[in-house]
């Protein structure tokens, strides 16, 4: 006799799995949007900044060992979205030591 696939077996239990998953995950989201449970990240009320003031402080960084550009942001106090936006060439995948990332203009 012939030796089944152990996938034969583990497909319908991945299935279901994900099945459970995403029922879970839209029956949150419902309750999130009666207002019976905590209130979704969409509808939280936060105060949004329209002009980034003015700092002091270096307006480069230079990338050490480990740095991520979150790691960046935490060291300088720079907002991760301004440094996001101010180097969007900046890729986190490929940040080199040595290189040099923008702060503020």
């Amino acid at each position: 006799m012939a030796r089944r696939s152990p996938a034969r077996f583990l497909a319908p239990l991945a299935l279901v799995a994900c099945s459970v998953a995403l029922y879970m995950i839209v029956t949150d989201s419902q309750t999130s949007s009666n207002g019976s449970g905590p209130p979704s990240r969409a509808t939280d009320a936060r105060p949004t900044a329209t002009a980034t003031p003015e700092r002091k402080g270096p307006r480069r960084y230079r990338v050490k060992v480990g740095d991520t550009p979150s790691s960046i942001a935490e060291k300088t106090g720079v907002p991760l979205e301004d440094i996001l936006r101010l180097n969007p060439d900046l890729d986190p995948q490929t940040i080199q030591v040595g290189q040099r990332i923008r702060l503020r203009q």
